[in-house]
Order: C-alpha cells, then structure tokens, then sequence
C-alpha cells in the first residue's frame, strides 16, 4: 500500500511527465531493448520508429500519477493495457525488467536535483503497486482463458489451411490447431497474438481476428504495410500447411449487447474486426448501419461479401466512399473524404446509436469529431487506438 506521502510526490511529478514523458519513455525503451533482449520480442519496433509506442506509454504513465489516489478514474485504460498484455503473454518476471528500467530512466532523465531518494522511493512504491495489480488480473485471464471450453496457456500450435486474397493489399489467413481439439470462442472485436520466428529473431504480433471463430478456425486479414517485417513475411513466405504458435484471443474492444441500432465505420484495413460485429449483429435482426472507407476499389476487401449479406438482410444498410475513382472497380456511394454532412446523411436519424469505428488515426479523429457533432452520446462512441486518447482530440 502507498502511503500518503508516496501518493503526493508522484502526483507532484505530473507537470514534469506533462512536458517530458515522452522523452523519458524513450529513453526507457532505448535502455531496456538494448540491455535486456529477452523482452525485444515483445515490442512492435515499427510502433517504436514511429513513437506510438512511447506515446502510449507516456500517456499511461501520466495518466497514473494523475490519479495515483483515485485509480478507478482510469477507466478503461487499465482493461485497455492488461488485454495488451495478455495477447502478447507479458508474464510476471517481465515486470522487475520495466521497473529497473524505468526507475533508471527518471533518475538519469530528470536528474538528481529532481529526482530525489524520495521521489525515487515513491515511484519505486508507485511502479511496484501498479505492477501487483496488472500481474494479478492478467493471471486471473490467463487462467480463466486455460479453463474454458477449447481455451489454452500460452502458445498453441496452429496450422494455415488457407489463404485468401481479398483486395490488391490484404490476404486472409485461417488458422485450425495441430491437435485438433476444440478452439477458445472469440467475442467480436478481439485480437489474437502470434509468435514468428523471422532470421533467427523471435517476433511477436496482434491481429484483429476477422470473422467469427465458431467453426473450428480463427481467422486474420493482414494488410502489406510498406517497411511491415511481419505482414510481408505473412503475404510472401507464409503458405498454407505451415504452423504458427498462437496465443488465446484477447481485447476489450468487443461487441456490446444492445437493442440500438448499430452503427460500424471503418477505414482500410480497419475493417477488419468489425466484420464479426457485423455478422453477429445481423444474427439478433439488429439494425446495422455499415460504412467503410478505402482509397479506392482496388484495396476494398470484403465488398462482395458485406453486399451479399445486404441482400439477405434488409435491417442492414451498407455505404461505400472512397477516397479516389480509379475508373475501374464498382463504383462507391461518395467519392472523396467521408465528411460530417456525409455522415450524417448515413446514420440513422436518431442518434441514440452505439457506434464502434476503427482506422489510420486522422481517420479516427475526424470520426470523432463527427460523431459527437451529429449528437452520438460519447459513452456509445467506443474506438480502439493505439497511443493516448488525446491524440484524437
């Protein structure tokens, strides 16, 4: 237990994490990567380049001193990073490594005049509660996962027993396991964490599973990112009957239960997890607004199959905009960026809606913003983004 005094110094740190977290978290990960490799394999280095990854913990830093005394005002940022963790299979002798390091990183970022014995002490405190409590609920899930019906602990082997083209950038990936015994039910919306082995180096990644599991198989949809080392790996080397150690479905980002219609944005391969929602949604006679985003036709995966469940089912209305006409694939309902007015224009008129979007990160902020425009009720406008919340403001 933090005592009182603990609790006030690392709240007084927060102006000093305000202006430079960024910049100490960096500096964490470039101390922790190079001096403990073991845990190399766990962090996304593309997310590292591109400083995602510092950000995101940086925020999760502040956002813990910030209310170090009132911890149930995270939300769901806690939920947020325990799912994280438990598709990556973050175990507890993970967590004496983040502290050393980050320990490391105030004393030698802020200095000693800052960085006091007693600011080091009760952050030493702080980190060491924080620790207890992911480590506790993440053995709590790991457990609950291993217990269930077709559910395991840690990495079971898979074999690819198909590949699907789906656009000129994604392809499909099922997955059925090597023993094959029943598989964990999956909620729409959830992830599942694989472990590659890429030149000798273990690689570890989530991908948002893009159909419902409930015929024996799990299934991916991964776009080539330029520069992506486990996407090319995936499009150029990975052919079916090869097997791949995955790790139990994840995430909170899942489908709520609710009699309100609902509506499903997405922008390029953003798509993905919403196509379980979309087909769990239809199987209650849920109205279902869908709308996707793409560049152009070319790169929009699973058109033929949204229409088709269009035709089967009048409760669902679906809206196509892309970015550009390239002249030869079906032509979109709106050509350009999809707008406020647009938007409006495709929600239900009533806007007591539960809305679920997902894609690049000016997309997410620009639908947003549109959405609590239009009158969406924000506790009903749900996102899954990858860094702090702030950056969609």
């Amino acid at each position: 237990m933090l005592s009182a005094q603990d609790r006030a110094i690392v709240k007084s740190t927060v102006p000093l994490l305000e202006s430079g977290g960024e910049a100490l978290i960096t500096h964490f990960y470039r101390m922790m990567l190079s001096e403990y490799p073991e845990v190399r394999p766990l962090f996304n280095q593309a997310h590292q380049a591109s400083g995602d990854q510092p950000r995101a913990l940086a925020n999760g830093v502040l956002m813990y001193a910030r209310h170090i005394d009132q911890l149930d005002q995270l939300g769901d940022l806690v939920a947020k990073i325990i799912n994280k963790h438990v598709a990556l299979q973050i175990l507890p002798e993970h967590y004496p490594i983040v502290g050393t390091c980050l320990l490391r990183a105030i004393s030698e970022v802020l200095g000693s005049e800052i960085a006091t014995p007693e600011v080091m002490s009760a952050w030493g405190a702080a980190y060491g509660q924080l620790a207890d409590i992911l480590i506790g609920a993440e053995a709590a899930i790991y457990d609950e996962k291993a217990q269930a019906p077709g559910g395991w602990r840690g990495a079971r082997s898979f074999t690819l027993v198909k590949r699907v083209e789906e656009s000129s950038e994604i392809i499909s990936f099922y997955f059925e396991p090597v023993d094959k015994g029943p598989i964990l039910a999956a909620e729409p919306g959830q992830y599942i964490g694989m472990k590659l082995l890429l030149d000798g180096e273990e690689v570890r990644r989530n991908y948002s599973l893009s159909a419902l599991s409930d015929k024996g198989q799990y299934r991916i949809s991964v776009k080539r990112e330029d520069g992506g080392r486990a996407s090319n790996y995936l499009h150029d080397q990975f052919q079916v009957g090869a097997t791949i150690d995955l790790f139990p479905p994840s995430g909170e980002f899942t489908l709520v239960a609710s009699d309100k219609p609902l509506v499903l944005i997405s922008g390029g391969v953003g798509i993905t997890p919403t196509l379980p929602m979309l087909e769990a949604a239809l199987a209650t006679e849920r109205t279902v607004h869908f709308i996707h985003c793409a560049r152009n036709g070319e790169v929009h995966a699973f058109r033929d199959w949204v229409d088709a469940l269009a035709a089967r089912h009048p409760q669902l209305k679906r809206f196509y905009c892309y970015a550009e006409d390239d002249g030869v694939s079906p032509a979109a309902d709106k050509v350009g960026m999809l707008s406020e007015e647009q938007l409006a224009a495709w929600l239900p008129e009533q806007r007591d809606v539960d809305a679920y979007f997902l894609g690049p990160k000016g997309f997410m902020a620009a639908m947003k913003r549109h959405l609590k425009a239009l009158g969406v009720p924000e506790k009903q406008s749900r996102y899954e983004f990858f860094g702090p919340a702030a950056a969609l403001e």
